[in-house]
């Protein structure tokens, strides 16, 4: 089940990544963008909503930067006529690539999955400490249970654990669909995570 979960979802990230920007215009992605930043802004208030603005756009120019195949082309310094020649065809080439509309939805779409992962990015330090308690309290239970030579339940640690990585992977697609997601979507889906973490850690057994 764990199996199935992550080869379904990330196929469809893959899937979703690949048909998007063929099926929306970049304005699409960048409307979704202002819409949930508004729904941002009315949840977590004025300075949540620019902390997690100004993180989006920090990655995007990262992201940006980090990008090769641009600026080796039109910076490239050349020595010679066969250099210069070339250079210039490749610029005319990236140029072409990068003003189709398809990789500028591309982009567009990669805006929006930074900006969800900086909602996720956001109160992730805060939700840890539910995790880790949360993980801390399935390894005690689990102990308990060893001491007293209680059964473990593999049904239960298979479906929390299926839980678990259902939530993880529903999560990173989320990252891409086109529609608009409340801001809570992203933020409790840690909480999930360590709550199904922690019951799947109580219920664990090693065979041995």
């Amino acid at each position: 089940m764990i199996r199935i979960a992550s080869a379904v979802s990330l196929v469809v990230v893959l899937i979703a990544v690949l048909y998007l920007p063929a099926a929306y215009p970049p304005p699409h992605f960048l409307s979704q963008l202002r819409i949930e930043h508004a729904l941002n802004t009315d949840v977590w208030g004025h300075q949540h909503a620019l902390q997690i603005l100004s993180r989006m756009l920090d990655l995007h120019e990262e992201s940006q930067q980090a990008s090769l195949i641009p600026r080796a082309f039109t910076a490239a310094q050349a020595s010679g006529q066969i250099d210069t020649v070339v250079a210039t065809h490749m610029a005319q080439v990236s140029t072409r690539l990068t003003a189709n509309q398809y990789f500028r939805s591309l982009d567009a779409l990669f805006a929006l999955a930074t900006y969800r992962f900086s909602v996720f990015a956001q109160w992730l330090p805060c939700l840890l400490v539910f995790v880790l308690a949360a993980v801390f309290d399935g390894a005690m239970r689990r102990l308990i249970k060893s001491k007293e030579f209680l059964q473990h339940n593999p049904e239960k640690y298979a479906l929390s654990a299926s839980m678990a990585m259902v939530i993880a992977c529903s999560t990173i697609v989320a990252f891409v669909i086109p529609v608009t997601l409340h801001p809570l979507i992203l933020v409790l889906a840690p909480a999930g995570i360590g709550m199904f973490a922690g019951l799947a850690l109580a219920h664990f057994h090693v065979r041995g």
